[in-house]
């Protein structure tokens, strides 16, 4: 029977230890640089487009990269783009996140935030991944796994080659597994596989989507560095779970690890997208306000 790996499996494959550091160039704009970048990619005709139209044709063309396609130079263009990009970003500290649904549990800060997770600096970010956990292909496709691997660069699907071509077997549900961050103001970025909802949530679903939530956490327990981390929501947006119900498995599932994990980790941010999930996590938050 084949197993998926665990971290020391592969934590060295991908130099997860090592930091990044973007080999960045020095351009006046950054048209110049989409301009290289098409060249390598776009056999059509693309120099009459507005730089919108070719920043977008850029990120579809990068979206259904096969890995390992890109050479030295073009990463290094890749890399000063997303870095000019990510300077005029507004990123936000997690230890700048305060609000009214803000509660701390045995010493950890718990925040709820609405915005764009790629902006956030922390040390590690949730990516609700597919089972091939190489991102999504679809160009442009509006999901957090496609916005996540635009932010970061190829480089973060290279890496999730290299494990998924060491493990043979697509990762199953519930479990977790970790990558740099590259380009994102995040140092790593956990890819964890929830589950797809197509009728009514059974007891065995909500358990892979508690085991989701357990195997982020579990990992950065392992890692040592990992003092913050940003979830997204799993499973709700094309996965259909829904909103009510996996806000609930999520908040209880880090309540029940933070009891048994004291002084693990500082701070734990609910990362939500919509007003709905914004309203759902805040209520939960309310119910818990005032634990020690």
């Amino acid at each position: 029977m084949k197993k998926t790996l665990k971290l020391a499996d592969y934590e060295d494959l991908i130099n997860l230890r090592d930091i990044y550091s973007s080999k960045t160039l020095i351009f006046d704009s950054k048209s110049e640089l989409v301009n290289l970048l098409l060249e390598s990619l776009v056999k059509d005709n693309y120099k009459h487009l507005s730089f919108t139209d070719r920043r977008s044709l850029l990120r579809g063309s990068l979206n259904s990269l096969r890995p390992n396609s890109l050479g030295k130079d073009e990463i290094c263009y890749l890399d000063t783009l997303l870095q000019m990009e990510l300077n005029e970003k507004r990123v936000i500290d997690t230890e700048m996140i305060t609000a009214n649904n803000t509660v701390f549990v045995n010493g950890t800060k718990i925040s709820v935030w609405m915005g764009d997770i790629t902006s956030i600096k922390i040390d590690a970010i949730v990516n609700a991944a597919n089972s091939q956990l190489l991102g999504c292909f679809h160009p442009l496709h509006k999901c957090i796994d496609n916005a996540i691997h635009s932010g970061a660069g190829v480089l973060l699907r290279d890496d999730c080659y290299k494990i998924m071509q060491l493990q043979n077997m697509p990762e199953p549900t519930g479990n977790a597994k970790i990558t740099r961050g590259y380009n994102l103001p995040a140092k790593y970025v956990l890819h964890t596989v929830g589950p797809i909802i197509e009728n009514k949530v059974t007891p065995d679903q909500e358990k892979e989507l508690e085991n989701c939530y357990t195997s982020c956490l579990e990992m950065c327990k392992n890692m040592g560095d990992i003092e913050s981390i940003a979830f997204c929501c799993i499973s709700t947006g094309v996965f259909g779970y829904p909103q009510k119900e996996a806000s609930e498995v999520a908040y209880r599932t880090v309540l029940n690890w933070l009891k048994n994990n004291p002084g693990v980790l500082k701070n734990i941010v609910f990362n939500v997208f919509t007003q709905r999930d914004l309203e759902l996590y805040s209520r939960l938050s309310g119910k818990n306000d005032g634990q020690k």
